[in-house]
């Protein structure tokens, strides 16, 4: 790789945007791909299923053979709230790859000793969250069922367009916070994107259930096209 072109990858990825790298194997010829010319790229349906997967492929096109090298954020779960859940869903996420933070006020939820090895922050969400930057490779989970933390949490997750949103609660809990979130300024896109009640439909009671429900939809909603995932 050129040091122009690995400059520019460098970039992208510091930046957690995603890129791709292909290079023809019959002379080696490469070029990076940046998220921003996807759309218009001539490989843009094979390279955005690799980027779903998040997997480096070998591809062939107009009768070349190309390997397609892809470079995607590390993705991160955002969890609002230390509860019983919370304690199921972290090492699971973990152990799927995410980088995990757990944010809660309330010490006595959020502490080492409930929450061996995972990163802690035992803040209110308009002082934890901005530091996170938390984007659109986050996945942002809010489970206190407490308004005054999960609501602000919620706001600052529409503004970053995560590419999950889910928040715990019946349909007639979740009503209510749709009510309230607009009062707060959020619109219908906005509440459309929460995954509630969170977790694919399994049938889920125990917390360990739960957060396997939550983790598959959120796996679902990051690997799957979006015809699918919905």
């Amino acid at each position: 790789m050129d040091l122009k072109t690995l400059a520019e990858l460098n970039a992208e990825r510091a930046a957690r945007r995603p890129a791709f790298v292909v290079t023809e194997i019959d002379n080696g010829a490469q070029r990076l791909v940046k998220a921003s010319d996807l759309a218009g790229d001539p490989l843009r349906n094979e390279l955005a299923k690799q980027l779903r997967m998040g997997k480096s492929a070998m591809i062939e096109a107009d009768g070349k053979k190309l390997f397609v090298n892809v470079y995607a954020p590390t993705a991160k779960l955002v969890i609002i709230g230390a509860v019983h859940i919370s304690q199921a869903l972290a090492p699971l996420a973990r152990a799927l790859g995410y980088d995990v933070t757990v944010v809660d006020p309330r010490t006595a939820f959020a502490s080492p000793e409930r929450f061996p090895d995972v990163s802690l922050v035992a803040e209110w969400p308009d002082v934890a969250l901005p530091p996170l930057n938390v984007d659109h490779y986050t996945a942002f989970v809010a489970v206190t069922h407490d308004p005054k933390i999960d609501d602000p949490a919620l706001l600052h997750a529409f503004e970053r367009d995560c590419f999950y949103i889910g928040a715990l609660g019946s349909r007639k809990t979740h009503a209510k916070r749709v009510d309230r979130l607009k009062a707060q300024g959020a619109t219908d896109a906005n509440i459309a994107s929460i995954h509630a009640p969170i977790g694919l439909p399994i049938g889920a009671i125990s917390p360990g259930e739960v957060a396997v429900a939550i983790m598959a939809q959120i796996t679902a909603q990051l690997r799957l096209p979006k015809e699918s995932a919905a």
